[in-house]
């Protein structure tokens, strides 16, 4: 049945075991436990790809989406539809006040990072970029109120999800996103759109050009990364994983830091019972022993 030109999905539904089929596959695939509770949720994100598809059925899709040809097709579509993509600039504020005070001249003056040799930060789940390119701002503030430091730093920003990567790389946002950004920072590190109705900010060049966007899957075997990390963002990304897959992933992010190196988790996350090589230096940042 069609309605005005579209397929009329709306009345089809995701049985139980179709959903139990798709959450198997989505954590096998992306490690993101689908609880029965998102049921609903996943019905009605996946309605547009039916519609996309012009399939008129959960098991037809269902049945496209195990198939080889689906799997190198539409699996990453389907992440794109799955994934939670929620932040802002300056989220969790304390952390980068952490950051600035504590964290950096820790790292720069014992073990020379930014100096002898280059500072690397992951933001790790860097959704649409809010998160690297206020990184990207402390350590700008960082280095200039430092200058004889000459900080050289690099930031990488990961993703599984390769719609948001996309708009992070662009680096513009719509104006009502930027309220927690600092007034003086507004005016040193954001541009305003020549299309004043639009009411569009981009970040300035300084900062796009210090941060490597790139997809990861934390599932898809090793994370590719050849230098180890002073600094890991982490935060509210284990949330999606169950308890045997978080300890897991803490390990291999671990094994990537550099010793007397940080990560910072969110605040709806803990470590409790979790046997990772951590040692707890504030609310919600941890540091790997040296």
């Amino acid at each position: 049945m069609e309605y005005n030109g579209y397929k009329d999905v709306f009345k089809t539904t995701l049985s139980t075991k179709e959903f139990t089929r798709l959450g198997e596959f989505i954590q096998t695939k992306c490690g993101i436990k689908m609880s029965a509770s998102k049921k609903t949720m996943l019905e009605a994100r996946l309605r547009r790809r039916l519609r996309n598809l012009d399939m008129e059925s959960f098991s037809e899709y269902c049945n496209y989406l195990f198939s080889p040809q689906g799997v190198k097709n539409e699996l990453i579509h389907m992440i794109d539809v799955v994934t939670t993509n929620k932040t802002d600039f300056f989220r969790e504020p304390a952390h980068f006040d952490y950051l600035f005070h504590t964290a950096l001249p820790e790292l720069t003056a014992s073990h020379g990072s930014g100096i002898r040799k280059k500072l690397i930060l992951w933001s790790a789940g860097c959704s649409t970029g809010e998160e690297p390119y206020t990184l990207a701002m402390v350590l700008s503030e960082f280095t200039e109120s430092h200058p004889g430091a000459a900080l050289d730093y690099m930031i990488l920003a990961t993703d599984i999800s390769t719609k948001v990567l996309e708009q992070a790389k662009l680096g513009i946002y719509e104006y009502d996103t930027i309220d927690p950004i600092p007034r003086e920072f507004r005016k040193k590190y954001l541009l305003r759109g020549k299309d004043r109705e639009k009411k569009l900010i981009r970040i300035v060049p300084e900062l796009r050009t210090v941060i490597k966007f790139r997809r990861l899957n934390f599932m898809e075997g090793d994370f590719g990364m050849r230098e180890p990390m002073d600094i890991i963002f982490c935060r509210n990304v284990i949330i999606y994983f169950d308890r045997p897959t978080q300890e897991v992933l803490l390990n291999r992010f671990c094994r990537h830091l550099r010793p007397g190196g940080y990560i910072f988790m969110g605040h709806s996350e803990t470590l409790h019972g979790l046997n990772v090589p951590l040692v707890q230096a504030a609310p919600m940042v941890y540091r790997k022993p040296t």
